[in-house]
This record gives structure tokens, C-alpha cells and sequence, in this order.
């Protein structure tokens, strides 16, 4: 397979991250980066060796034929934008996360990609790993039954100060479309959606988010506006309840839970790797065994998921056709449940959906 010739714009610390992983790929090669600083330029340029380096992202997409597609990675303030500006020049396009500022952005962004570029979401990241292969193949096959609840539940404590100066992005609905919920349920809700196949749309949602407690105020940026907490319950057109919640800095010990619910049986999951593990799942679907706790998947889980994963993911189907593990389609649920959560929270009510 011919490598697919990548441009990063945004070599910031995810950026770079980003870079190092395409041009480790034996699918890719990194041919161009652009950024406004000029100490990440210097970088791209000197450290990372890219051949052509450019001042903006703009820059790079008008002149760069060369360019295949590019890999976008700044906070989602002005993502969205530069990925409708890099669809409209022909190229492909990799967005982190979160994929946009709204379910609306991401509709746009559809329209733009047309049926020929391939667009792909780091939201993805931790659904290449073999365990979450093996548990979407198990729950879209059936075995837990009729799907019933889609649960997370986790909580990360707060701590004394770091010293270091917290991004300016984290906890900003102007920077980043919101807190810990774009930030990192992004990914929660990838995961567990995805191993359910994608099949949940959110009819109904009710919410409520809190800021970050002022005890641990020094965590983030003195203009954060948006959540460190959130709860919300959503409902979906097929009956499935979706109950999620995330905190950070959280005055609660650690604490995680990810689950999926159906009448026959119970799968426990563990989203982030973390080496030997094994996933269990509850069978209840004999009355006179009772509930058996049996293991799903044991191994290694250290190696099949990350960046480099999704970028290889993504150059697969740019070179070989198909989709991408997470497409626009599945961004614009996560999208549509996330701008529900806000406007449940803003306004006291439920959210109704078409």
C-alpha cells in the first residue's frame, strides 16, 4: 500500500503526539506541518525533520498539492472550520477530539466530506484494542440479549496544586465546546456506543453539570467556564436508558465503572488498557443456574489501540475504501447526546429529540 502523504496542522502537545505516530506508520508519511508558534515550527522542522513546515493551516491546505490529507489538532473552538476549509480543498481529514462544537458543526462537516473523503475521529482511540473488538462482537451478536442500559460512572479526585499552568482550553465552552463531558466522555461514550454498534439515538435527555469545586479551583484556567462534573440520564428511540457521569478534581476517591446492560447478561468493561486483564459478563439467561459470572476476553491489552491505531485506521480506508472506525455519523451522536446534556443543564428541563 502506497502511504497516504499527511499534513499536520496543530503540533501543539497532541499535535506532536499525533505527528510522531503518522510518520512511525508504514501507512503514512508526514510531508507537511503547520502551526502559529513559532517554537513548534522550529520543532516540526528541526526535531521531527518534516519537510515543509508552514505558518498556518491555511497556508499548508491552498499550497500544498502534495498534502493527501491532514490530521487537525487544536481545540475544537476553531477545528471545525479548518476541517470544512480542508474538506472543500479535496483532502482527508483526522479530527481530535472533541470532533466539533456541535451536533450542528457536525452536519456540516458531513455535508462538505461528500461521499469520497474519509474523515476519522481520535475519539476512537481505545476501540482498537483486541478486548473492545472482542466485546462489540459479543454484544452486536447478541449475547447479552435485548440491550436495556448503557452505564459509566467515573470519578477522579482532586489534588493539591501541580505547579504547572493549567491549558487554557480545559473547561471552556468558547475553547473546547465544554469540559470533562467534550473532553473526555468523548471517549466514553465512543466506546460504549461503538461496542453496542452505533444502534443508540437519543430520543430524551435530562442533565445537570457543575463547575470545578472551588477547592481545587487552581486545577484549571481562572476563565473556565463549562463542567468538571456531570450526570445525565438519556433515553433513545428503541427504549435503551444511557446513564452516564464523569467528574474530575472531584471531591470522591477514584472510582470507574463501565457497563452494558441486557436482559440475558451483564457485561462488565475496563476502557483504558492496562495490560494482563479480563473482562467478565453476568449470564443470567438460566433461572434455575442463577447469575454466572464467566470471563469474555483475558490477555495483554497493551498494544492494538492509541493514536497510531486510528491513523492507521484511517489510512486504510482512505487507501482501500470503508469506513473509519468512528465516522462523522456516529461523531454527530455523541454530538447530538453532549449538546442535549448542556441544554438540559442550562435550562432545568428535558431535552426532546426528533
Amino acid at each position: 500500500m502506497e502511504p497516504v502523504k499527511i499534513g499536520v496542522i496543530g503540533c501543539g502537545v497532541i499535535g506532536s503526539r499525533n505527528l510522531e505516530s503518522a510518520q512511525a506508520s508504514e501507512l503514512c508519511e508526514v510531508v507537511a506541518a503547520a502551526d502559529l508558534r513559532i517554537e513548534r515550527r522550529q520543532w516540526a522542522a528541526k526535531t521531527a525533520k518534516v519537510p515543509r513546515v508552514y505558518e498556518e493551516g491555511r497556508e499548508l491546505l491552498d499550497q500544498d498539492e502534495e498534502v493527501e490529507a491532514v490530521i487537525i489538532a487544536f481545540p475544537a473552538g476553531l477545528r471545525g472550520a479548518m476541517g470544512m476549509r480542508a474538506l472543500a480543498s479535496g483532502k482527508h481529514v483526522m479530527l481530535e477530539k472533541p470532533i466539533a462544537m456541535s451536533a450542528n458543526e457536525v452536519r456540516t462537516l458531513i455535508e462538505w466530506r461528500g461521499d469520497d473523503l474519509k474523515v476519522g475521529c481520535f475519539s476512537a482511540r481505545y476501540r482498537g484494542f483486541e478486548s473492545a473488538q472482542v466485546a462489540t462482537e459479543f454484544v452486536t451478536g447478541g449475547g447479552l440479549g435485548e440491550i436495556r442500559e448503557i452505564f459509566f460512572r467515573c470519578f477522579r479526585p482532586g489534588g493539591p496544586p501541580s505547579g504547572n499552568t493549567p491549558p487554557p482550553w480545559r473547561e471552556s465552552f468558547a475553547q473546547n465546546a465544554g469540559g470533562i463531558l467534550t473532553n473526555w466522555s468523548c471517549y466514553d461514550l465512543d466506546h460504549v456506543l461503538g461496542i453496542c454498534g452505533w444502534t443508540f439515538k437519543p430520543r430524551t435527555v435530562l442533565a445537570q453539570i457543575w463547575r470545578c469545586a472551588e477547592q481545587f479551583r487552581h486545577a484549571v484556567a481562572p476563565e473556565s467556564d463549562a463542567d468538571a462534573h456531570y450526570t445525565a440520564l438519556a433515553i433513545g428511540h428503541d427504549g435503551t436508558a444511557l446513564s452516564i457521569e464523569r467528574a474530575e478534581f472531584a471531591a470522591h476517591e477514584q472510582n470507574e465503572v463501565w457497563e452494558i446492560v441486557g436482559d440475558k447478561g451483564t457485561l462488565h468493561l475496563s476502557m483504558l488498557a492496562t495490560g494482563e486483564r479480563e473482562l467478565t459478563w453476568d449470564d443470567g439467561s438460566n433461572a434455575e443456574e442463577g447469575i454466572v459470572t464467566k470471563t469474555l476476553w483475558k490477555g495483554n491489552d497493551t498494544a492494538g489501540g492509541s493514536t497510531a491505531w486510528v491513523i492507521d485506521d484511517w489510512a486504510r480506508a482512505i487507501r482501500e475504501g470503508g469506513k473509519t472506525m468512528t465516522t462523522l455519523e456516529n461523531g454527530l451522536v455523541m454530538a447530538q447526546i453532549t449538546d442535549g446534556i448542556y441544554e438540559s443543564a442550562r435550562t432545568g428541563d428535558a431535552v426532546r429529540f426528533d
